[in-house]
């Protein structure tokens, strides 16, 4: 009996203490674990995402750029609009309280900062220290547009481009250099021979497939994944101006070749003319920048650009283009509020609607609305004493940034497509009687207006 109340006994114990062991198992399962876990996320929630090879990159591209006094500033699109987006929690967030990396540790191929020329120090330096710091980096350089019209200085190089890069990712230091129309440029990434194109993959670069043009941006200064960084103030602007910065130089060796074979005029006349289409010029740009409507040189103004890289001395207006769809209704008001009355109203908005407002010194601005067709774009015009109706045909075009006059204006990038269409082949050759309706080889008849209209498109002041 003993015997066998010993051996209930040891079951029961042996029953007791499994039971026992499996609960031990179950709360350091469920619970213990748990709770380790969480204690361990608190304890290290400043650590998460912040061992990435590319936030590890750009902490140390910005030690170095701090240590040597290089004011960088963040232009990555994609990281630029991820802080727009959480802007407020940017905004607020104070060094060493960041928890999580957002931004930097975004899988990507590059990041990209931007230096201003002016603003670099110890160039070689900075290079020889990144080297040490474990970077691998190479300088893309090229000629200096800016002094292509100037023999004795034509052929300068500048630095265009920085690639550094650690480990598998790389940082894009993009050049930006100032022109005479306070904006800031940076040239086209363009690989010379001795570069390993496998160095990184350049095709996913965002800057650097051409030139580009940009407005110079306010710089604030940030705390993005707990590295003080320096972005623009106004982000989704910036953003906004890449896919359409693209930049294209006047052709100033062409320029000098034309007024070899024909002698520029430099009378007191011509001089005054210039001087005056430049101001209205500048003018007629402040006034529609500040209504946001985007226009370029467009006749005898982006002709003059193109072949000789100034205005034309005898043509005697000013031409701009705008897309009828940027039409504002108080464009004429703003004109007007500029000291520029209107001349004439030609056509309506839904046809052929052309502006014309009078400068000083007898200079006059002209504007062309462009309308769009499936293959094509063309501008009206009207010949006011008998109401007859022309259409210019396009070639459909885009439009690139350029400097003239000093200034950052638009032209059409199919530059030389958009000038054949209007002067032909020979439009190399000055021509100083022009006829707007028999010259033009795209100018075609577009009807006549009915007589029940004149009044609307056709107004003189």
């Amino acid at each position: 009996m003993s015997r066998i109340n010993k051996n209930v006994v040891l079951a029961l114990l042996i029953l007791t203490s499994s039971a026992f062991l499996l609960f031990q198992l179950y709360y350091y399962k469920h619970y213990l674990s748990a709770k380790n876990a969480a204690g361990l996320s608190k304890s290290k929630g400043s650590r998460i995402g912040f061992d990435s090879i590319q936030w590890r990159a750009v902490k140390k591209f910005l030690m170095l750029t701090s240590n040597q006094n290089i004011p960088v500033f963040l232009i990555d699109p994609s990281i630029l609009e991820l802080i727009n987006k959480n802007f407020e929690q940017v905004k607020n967030t104070s060094y060493g309280s960041t928890s999580e990396c957002k931004f930097f540790c975004v899988p990507r191929d590059f990041t990209a900062f931007a230096l201003q020329y002016h603003l670099r120090k110890n160039e070689e330096g900075w290079f020889h220290i990144a080297e040490n710091m474990g970077f691998q980096c190479i300088k893309i350089e090229s000629k200096d547009p800016r002094l292509d019209g100037i023999d004795s200085l034509s052929g300068t190089e500048i630095p265009l481009h920085y690639i550094c890069k650690s480990a598998t990712h790389a940082i894009h230091l993009v050049v930006f250099h100032e022109r005479s129309g306070n904006y800031l440029w940076h040239g086209h990434l363009r690989l010379k021979e001795h570069i390993d194109r496998k160095f990184v993959p350049f095709q996913k670069l965002r800057f650097g497939r051409y030139p580009g043009a940009f407005d110079r941006p306010e710089l604030q200064q940030v705390i993005v994944d707990g590295l003080e960084v320096l972005i623009p103030k106004d982000p989704v602007h910036f953003v906004e101006e890449i896919p359409h910065s693209r930049f294209i130089e006047c052709r100033y060796k062409e320029a000098r070749a034309f007024f070899q074979q024909y002698l520029d005029d430099n009378t007191v006349e011509a001089m005054a003319f210039r001087k005056s289409a430049k101001e209205l010029l500048q003018l007629a740009a402040k006034t529609l920048n500040k209504l946001g409507v985007p226009f370029w040189l467009s006749s005898g103004t982006c002709l003059g650009w193109y072949r000789q890289c100034n205005i034309i001395p005898y043509s005697k207006d000013v031409d701009l283009g705008i897309f009828i769809q940027d039409y504002k209704s108080d464009i004429i008001l703003a004109f007007q509020d500029a000291g520029l009355p209107l001349k004439h109203k030609f056509g309506k908005v839904e046809d052929s609607l052309e502006l014309s407002f009078q400068g000083k010194d007898d200079v006059k601005l002209d504007i062309f609305f462009f309308y769009e067709e499936t293959d094509h774009m063309w501008n009206g015009g009207t010949q006011a004493k008998t109401g007859k109706k022309f259409k210019y045909l396009f070639p459909k075009f885009t439009l690139c940034w350029t400097e003239f006059v000093d200034m950052k204006v638009h032209v059409p990038c199919e530059t030389l497509e958009y000038i054949e269409a209007n002067y032909g082949k020979t439009w190399k050759i000055p021509v100083k009687t022009w006829d707007w309706k028999r010259s033009p080889p795209n100018v075609q008849p577009n009807g006549i207006w009915p007589i029940s209209e004149w009044d609307e498109v056709i107004q003189l002041y």
